[in-house]
């Protein structure tokens, strides 16, 4: 069963986080698949409050159930103590993640946010949580992302350049994956300022 949903998990998408020297960048295709292309245009940057974001990848459905759970958790959080830090919401969405690994939901995310400074989080189906990375990258197109990232990243670059990293990482996936693609690259900045998309 493990591996099966490890599958489903690496066929579909490429999506990546990537801290730079004042917050962090998220970046994903636009493609969505089930045995062929069902979109081109797919949203896979989320915002979830004001300073914190995720990518997605997995099964929609299940994304889409994550994804309201956190916002209205976020909401509810702030209405009675103020804001939820980035740690805050991955703590949630671990325990959510872990607390229903019988029947999990098939996502692969990556959360950042710029709460004091800028983190960047991976969560696996199972509620298990990466750090200590300054990039990461999931989905089919992984590898090939990677290897881009690998071979270019530095923490200490502009925001101008990540962004032109991150597109150039998932343009990469987008070429030589066959799950990976779309239209264009979603790219989203999270900075003391917030959250934005960049076009």
């Amino acid at each position: 069963m493990e591996a099966n949903m490890e599958k489903q998990l690496k066929t579909g998408t490429t999506t990546l986080g990537m801290i730079f020297k004042d917050g962090v960048v998220l970046a994903a295709d636009t493609q969505s698949t089930a045995g062929y292309i069902e979109s081109r245009n797919e949203k896979k940057v989320h915002a979830i409050t004001r300073h914190i974001a995720l990518t997605t990848a997995g099964v929609v459905g299940d994304i889409q159930a994550v994804i309201r759970l956190l916002k209205a958790e976020s909401k509810l959080y702030q209405m009675n103590n103020g804001g939820i830090t980035t740690n805050g919401v991955v703590t949630l969405l671990s325990n959510v993640l872990h607390s229903n690994r019988m029947f999990p939901y098939i996502t692969a995310l990556l959360v950042g946010g710029y709460d004091e400074e800028p983190k960047l989080m991976a969560i696996d189906p199972y509620g298990g949580v990466g750090t200590g990375e300054d990039f990461f990258v999931t989905g089919s197109g992984a590898p090939l992302a990677m290897g881009v990232l690998e071979s270019s990243y530095t923490k200490n670059m502009t925001e101008k350049e990540t962004v032109e990293l991150a597109r150039k990482a998932v343009s990469t996936a987008q070429e030589r994956d066959i799950y990976t693609g779309g239209r264009r690259v979603s790219v989203a900045v999270i900075d003391k300022n917030g959250f934005r998309e960049v076009k």
